[in-house]
């Protein structure tokens, strides 16, 4: 924490003049009684109001404090800095559809109840167990749309990726399906720039191409122009999964659909771009895609990392306002005196 106006920290020395004067000077300007003899009072005990006296002169002292330091303005820290740091681009493309409701990658000891979950959870790790790659996430139904464009902060990227859900299929604010070319054509867009001798697009889906004015290999004719190597995942089990079907009149059933993943479009992909196709049956085959990409040859980023200035004055504030009501308010009860 930083002060913007650190000279008023000085008016913290008055503090020792007043203690000095409360402490030699203050007792000879109160009212006293003149007796003859005090020995009856000699072993009397001190009520427990002489004893919280002090108590007043400590709360004007944390008030007094506090103020000064609103004064000072207390503030975060602001800096603009620069680093460098080895790492890769990656973009994350990640199947939302509907079908990726089908639960059979469930896991009830990770809290994982169907295939998103499952992919948002190993994609979740990824991403922490790389914090100086520059990553994106891009996701896709029946269209494809960028969540979160490439970023060091991972902090808001993981954010970004536990807020995606299906239901955007479901509810219609985009078209169902599986436009594979569509999300690879988007994260490819986002990485065209890319100045990084490593750029790896993650693409993750259960399903075949039905949508999309971009095809899938179009799309990774492009990849290959620049030099982006594309990694294919294809999530589900063999045969048949459990889908979760809405009942009319509240419910659900589970009934068996087909898993029906183009692999040959996929693997296709990933030979065109250098890249490597992925049958995705289970965690461990998840994360084989991680281990391969640590592999790949790291390029220099250039991160410049910003804090914003926020005023912490409020807490100080508050604090000497109530310090000294409560100052005052023992004063007119308490220890009010008379006269």
């Amino acid at each position: 924490m930083e002060f913007a106006n650190k000279e008023y920290l000085f008016l913290l020395l008055l503090i020792i003049p007043y203690i000095l004067w409360y402490v030699m000077y203050r007792k000879k300007t109160e009212p006293t009684i003149r007796m003859a003899d005090t020995f009856a009072f000699r072993y009397a005990p001190r009520s427990w109001r002489v004893m919280l006296m002090p108590l007043q002169l400590v709360l004007r002292l944390i008030a007094f404090t506090l103020l000064v330091l609103v004064l000072a303005r207390p503030q975060t820290q602001n800096s603009w800095k620069n680093q460098t740091v080895e790492g890769i681009d990656i973009m994350l493309s990640m199947d939302v559809s509907t079908s990726m409701l089908a639960e059979d990658l469930k896991d009830n000891r990770r809290d994982i109840k169907n295939r998103l979950d499952a992919a948002k959870a190993v994609a979740a790790e990824f991403v922490a167990g790389r914090p100086n790659d520059n990553i994106g996430l891009t996701i896709f139904a029946g269209e494809s749309f960028t969540q979160c464009p490439m970023t060091t902060d991972h902090s808001s990227l993981l954010s970004l990726l536990q807020n995606v859900r299906t239901d955007i299929a479901a509810r219609g604010l985009i078209e169902d399906g599986t436009a594979i070319g569509m999300g690879l054509a988007n994260a490819v867009s986002r990485l065209k720039d890319s100045k990084a001798k490593s750029k790896v697009v993650i693409l993750l889906t259960d399903g075949s191409n039905n949508r999309g004015d971009i095809s899938p290999m179009t799309a990774a004719e492009i990849a290959k122009s620049l030099g982006i190597r594309v990694y294919t995942i294809g999530v589900g089990t063999n045969g048949t999964a459990p889908y979760p079907y809405p009942l009319p009149g509240g419910g659900i059933e589970y009934i068996q659909v087909p898993v029906e993943i183009d692999t040959n479009t996929l693997s296709s992909i990933s030979a065109t771009t250098d890249g490597k196709f992925y049958r995705a049956t289970n965690a461990k085959e998840l994360h084989d895609i991680y281990q391969e990409i640590d592999k790949l040859e790291k390029s220099k980023l250039n991160v410049k990392q910003f804090s914003r200035r926020y005023e912490a004055y409020q807490p100080f504030a508050l604090g000497a306002v109530l310090a000294l009501l409560l100052e005052i308010l023992l004063r007119i009860t308490i220890f009010r005196r008379i006269p």
